[in-house]
């Protein structure tokens, strides 16, 4: 890497230590999600670690004051980034009344919060896509100034909604970024058994707008290519599609055995490009993220984390009379 590169996309040394703690306070808490799991406290997990520096490096590149964003479920470092707080999100895992996504009622990862701008998923996957393109038409027409981001896998790009959505969006010039989170594997089934074309965003040029592949282990090359879609998107040059490839280092969920379609041997050589390991060195090689300042952070986190669990796991579950309730209209 070279050095203080940050500097020339405009980023502050204070911006780039803010992009770690966010990504390690990510990895933190999603590894306690699995400790949870396995000790039968929440019922399900599914993971982004590998991937916090592809969602970190995006959300720093938007204006999380105004843009919308419709995150798919390994998003975690997205939602924390836009103002969901790990509590909150503890409460969604726990299925707790005050679960701000939807009150207990949804499986974790599916993410939703008004105040934040986060729009609410549902489990099909790929649907977060033609939502985003409905909201930046909307935006379009009222002449609003937001762009809308929305993220998905590599699976997803091979599904309907996928292509239905750039094409519309790109039609119409609306200011929407598509970012496909290329973690190598559909559930269990490898990119190469996935695509014809070599990259997701090859098929950019089939709907005329802009494509870009970038390295997703790098928050400094994710904030660059999404900072370009936001002000192309801004300037009314229409949609891009932003491909980070990075690599799923836990299963697809906690109900996959992923040995059975990968080796360890596959997964520990991935590790050598672990985000928070690379990006790390490099905050290191520059002199910003010294031991003083790592042990800091890890306390800090590790205080909130808890904070988090045991306000979580203590709260009260909804009344069995509100089970109807945003379900039905009254």
């Amino acid at each position: 890497m070279i050095n203080n590169r940050h500097l020339s996309l405009g980023l502050s040394d204070e911006s780039v230590l803010n992009m770690y703690e966010l990504m390690l306070k990510t990895r933190r808490f999603d590894e306690k999600m699995w400790l949870l799991h396995r000790s039968g406290k929440i019922p399900f997990v599914v993971s982004g670690q590998g991937q916090e520096a592809a969602q970190v490096g995006a959300a720093f590149a938007l204006d999380r004051k105004k843009d919308y964003i419709l995150p798919y479920y390994r998003d975690l470092g997205v939602v924390l980034a836009f103002g969901m707080t790990m509590r909150e999100v503890a409460l969604s895992n726990f299925g707790k009344a005050e679960d701000p996504n939807s009150g207990g009622r949804q499986m974790p990862g599916h993410y939703g919060q008004k105040k934040n701008r986060i729009v609410t998923g549902s489990s099909p996957v790929t649907t977060q896509v033609p939502h985003a393109v409905g909201i930046a038409l909307g935006g379009s027409l009222e002449g609003k100034d937001f762009v809308t981001f929305t993220t998905f896998g590599e699976g997803s790009s091979n599904q309907g909604d996928f292509h239905e959505g750039l094409n519309f969006a790109s039609v119409h010039k609306l200011p929407c970024i598509f970012m496909c989170q290329n973690n190598k594997y559909a559930i269990s089934v490898p990119i190469n058994k996935q695509l014809a074309c070599e990259n997701v965003s090859d098929r950019a040029i089939g709907y005329g707008m802009h494509g870009i592949t970038v390295n997703g282990n790098d928050p400094l090359e994710v904030y660059a290519a999404i900072k370009d879609a936001v002000e192309r998107g801004r300037r009314g040059e229409g949609p891009s599609l932003v491909e980070t490839v990075c690599y799923r280092l836990t299963p697809h969920s906690s109900n996959d055995d992923d040995l059975a379609y990968r080796s360890r041997e596959e997964v520990e050589n991935a590790r050598k490009n672990d985000p928070i390991r690379t990006f790390g060195e490099y905050l290191r090689s520059i002199d910003l993220l010294t031991d003083s300042v790592m042990e800091e952070m890890e306390s800090k986190i590790e205080v909130l984390v808890d904070e988090a669990i045991e306000y979580a796991e203590n709260a009260p579950y909804a009344e069995p009379a509100t089970a109807l309730d945003y379900v039905y209209g009254k």
